[in-house]
């Protein structure tokens, strides 16, 4: 209980600050005889001094999330922070863990047994539920003797600690007592209804399962190998136990890679989904024949409705990684509708872990319109979309056409230079064992910074045509010496910095002088405050001599400012949310507005830091690995594992039509449908082993440069590089994708700055600069012809570099 006793200087050291130890999140309780009520959903319990001398409280501070209505003052609500002093006589229970703490105490107010609970469950840091006990028994000690803990012994704090007891009968909650009252909600009939036809559903389908002789078997099916047109058999599944979820009648068909063309396997299948529990979810293709396939619900079924032709197309991976196309076509919209919410709610549930039918109309909304095909234009007619298709075509073509008589030119060879023998030499010895990981491309000194373990290699860009490798940075180490590799990493001040972070050091932040060559400060962020990723103070910041920088933790937002002495953190410029949002990266406007975006796949956007979000876009499911902006701020891109996001943020229409979702909170029935980018399940199928079952998508990036616009997105999966042209995609065209192939995964990519015409390449062993001009539509051809590799008199492209 006091592991942390030997820390207390260092807890109780900062006399300027009136709080000394919080929790930022948990719930706050009043428990009674019969019920426990729940106060704050959403709260942080915090000690804090008073301007008295040795006398603390303990503080409980309801928070509110975006888009939560302020509550209207009725006379019945709770103050928005509860206080009490901290004394012996609030009898404090103490339940502590590693990562939860709960801790109860009397009502002060009223002696009638009425308890309070404040509880953090399995999401604190490890220590932080000890110091918090702690720090409460020796702020009830100084009260006491009137002098300073440091004199106390563990058995003087021992004396005002007690552990929970729990009554021995079932305490009903509060929700429960309401809902046995109110039974007459229309909302609460409805779930109940749906709760009573799901276990008669549960109950025939268990009894079907007792009753059969034989465990479900997978039949033997003919599969066309797009690659080797070999027969393969799908593999036996076991017997199913679960609850089946729903059924629904359709054709099947599946993509020949051949032909291009999807076959018709089966004019009358079952497709079905069961409820495995868990938050484990299944789907069959089956007739009273046989079962056709049978496979995990997940993201890599790379889902695609398409109510145009009244379709859903989707992935199979069999037990050798190779991929397969399906196509079940439905005969009319209603069935159609009934099998995209079976499956989507199954889909949602197995990736959020919550359920489907707690969640409000507008979001299911939300999601399933997502995994529409835009098939439909704002205010278009079918005729005209059909001729802004033909459009679109044609020019592709043309500008295929165009790029294809000067295709030779966009490949010459770097310019004449020697670089340095000594580190080109180490480079091409290290190559074998060590692969490129990380990759910045300057904004002002026109070079790119390639990680490879605990080096970083220096390439200049050679006019529109090339690279030429510069130096090495090598032996990455700290001040004190310890040798580095860096995570992420961060131009900055003018490129005349790089700022990269490891994954054994989440606190601190190094900074490397790229003139000296090596690291010169190690910047502790926040001791408490781990850091999980960081961003530029505006999209153009590293232009300029901007020494500040933006920061997350996985409930935070702050400042990063170098020149404050001591930890880092801009106190003033951190806002804290009461629960845990696992935020996963940011990226910021050229007005310095930031997108905000999360493990659990929503994203916030912010007008600045220190306040709450103007926007809040709700989760699909996926993480966000990934999120850029364009310098305007009109449009947002997400990247999860098997698709991106493409948002745009300019709210359409009422009071504030114009302004941005940064500025603006969107009304709650209008948020901004994204536009959803991904591999096709046919180019998918094409791709067969080179995808391994399902590789992820690197972060999509727009190109970028002082007044110029964003026109094409760029992204890579497994060995292919991936460009949209954003006009195309902005028409409805989110299909319309070109594709260059390599022979080796693609470790990261991005624009020259300035231009779209120019891309950087990061692969295991080589860098490269190419033109936007080399990726193809795709084809069989373009997809499963690996691109011959091309040969440079500088012969360190085709080794280290």
């Amino acid at each position: 209980m006091f592991m942390l006793k030997s820390l207390g200087k260092y807890i109780w050291g900062n006399t300027n600050s009136t709080e000394i130890v919080q929790i930022p999140y948990g719930q706050l309780y009043s428990v009674h005889e019969n019920y426990r009520e729940c106060m704050f959903k959403d709260a942080s319990a915090s000690i804090r001094r008073t301007t008295a001398e040795f006398q603390y409280q303990l503080v409980i501070q309801r928070a509110y999330e975006e888009g939560e209505e302020e509550l209207e003052d009725d006379g019945d609500e709770a103050e928005d922070e509860q206080s009490f002093l901290l004394d012996e006589k609030l009898h404090l229970r103490f339940d502590v863990n590693k990562d939860s703490i709960t801790i109860m105490w009397d009502n002060p107010d009223f002696q009638d047994g009425t308890l309070y609970e404040f509880t953090c469950e399995n999401c604190l840091q490890e220590g932080v539920a000890y110091t918090f006990e702690m720090v409460a028994l020796q702020c009830m000690y100084e009260r006491k003797y009137r002098q300073s803990h440091e004199k106390a012994t563990l058995a003087d704090l021992e004396q005002f600690s007690n552990p929970i007891t729990r009554p021995s009968k079932e305490v009903d909650s509060l929700e429960n007592i309401v809902t046995k009252l109110d039974l007459e909600s229309e909302d609460l009939m409805r779930l109940k209804k749906q709760e009573q036809l799901d276990d008669e559903i549960a109950k025939k389908y268990l009894l079907g399962q007792q009753e059969a002789e034989e465990p479900l078997v997978q039949q033997q099916t003919s599969i066309v190998n797009p690659e080797k047109e070999e027969v393969t058999k799908t593999e036996n599944i076991k017997s199913l136990e679960g609850e089946l979820m729903g059924t629904i009648s359709a054709e099947l068909h599946l993509f020949d890679a051949v032909e291009e063309v999807f076959i018709l396997q089966d004019p009358n299948v079952e497709a079905s989904v069961f409820d495995l529990g868990d938050w484990n979810y299944w789907f069959t293709i089956s007739t009273e024949e046989k079962t056709w396939l049978s496979q995990s619900v997940d993201a890599d079924m790379n889902p695609v409705f398409s109510f145009e032709h009244l379709s859903f197309i989707w992935n199979y991976f069999d037990a050798n990684s190779n991929a397969f196309s399906w196509l079940l076509r439905f005969d009319s919209q209603v069935r159609m509708e009934q099998f995209q919410e079976l499956l989507m709610r199954a889909l949602w549930e197995s990736l959020n872990q919550q359920r489907w039918l707690k969640i409000d109309d507008e979001q299911r909304d939300y999601v399933m319109e997502t995994f529409h095909e835009d098939e439909e234009l704002e205010d278009s007619e079918d005729e005209e979309f059909a001729r802004q298709q033909l459009l679109s075509r044609k020019e592709e073509e043309e500008e295929e056409d165009e790029e294809a008589s000067d295709f030779e030119d966009s490949f010459a060879d770097f310019s004449d230079g020697e670089a340095d023998d000594l580190d080109e030499s180490r480079w091409r010895k290290e190559a074998a064992k060590e692969h490129n990981s990380l990759l910045a491309v300057g904004y002002k000194n026109d070079r790119s910074y390639v990680v490879r373990n605990n080096k970083i290699g220096v390439f200049k860009h050679v006019d529109e045509k090339g690279l030429k490798f510069q130096t090495a940075l090598n032996n990455l180490s700290t001040p004190k010496g310890k040798s580095l590799r860096p995570s992420k990493l961060m131009l900055h001040n003018q490129d005349s910095s790089i700022l990269f972070q490891t994954e054994n050091a989440p606190h601190s932040l190094y900074h490397m002088d790229i003139e000296y060559g090596k690291i010169v400060d190690e910047w502790k962020v926040h001791d408490d405050v781990p850091l999980v990723t960081f961003t530029p103070d505006n999209k153009f910041a590293q232009m300029t001599a901007e020494q500040t920088l933006i920061g997350l933790s996985n409930n935070s937002i702050f400042r990063i400012d170098p020149r404050v002495e001591g930890n880092k953190l801009v106190a003033e410029q951190f806002k804290q949310y009461a629960t845990k949002n696992d935020f996963s990266s940011a990226a910021t406007t050229e007005n310095g507005y930031i997108a905000v975006a999360s493990n659990k796949g929503d994203i916030r956007l912010f007008d600045r830091i220190g306040v709450n979000a103007k926007t809040a876009l709700p989760a699909l499911g996926e993480a966000i690995i990934g999120v850029d902006v364009t310098a305007s701020g009109d449009f947002v891109l997400a990247t999860c594992k098997t698709y991106i996001l493409l948002i745009d943020t300019r709210i359409k229409e009422g009071r504030y039509a114009g302004r941005l979702g940064f500025e603006r909170n969107f009304a709650k029935d209008k948020k901004p449908k994204p536009k959803r980018l991904q591999l096709s399940p046919q180019h998918i199928a094409m791709m067969q082993r080179e995808l391994k079952g399902g590789a992820s998508f690197t972060p999509a990036k727009f190109n970028t440069g002082i007044d110029a616009k964003e026109t094409t997105i760029v992204s890579s999966i497994g060995p292919f590089l991936i460009s949209w042209n954003l006009d195309r995609v902005k028409r409805g065209f989110t299909d319309s994708y070109k594709i260059r192939r390599y022979d080796a995964n693609v470790q990261a990519e991005d624009f020259r700055f300035g231009t779209d015409r120019s891309l950087i390449v990061a692969l295991p062993d080589d860098v490269a600069m190419v033109d936007k001009s080399s990726l193809r539509r795709p084809t069989r051809e373009s997809i499963c012809t690996p691109v011959k590799k091309l040969r440079s008199k500088h012969d360190i492209v085709n080794a280290p570099y």
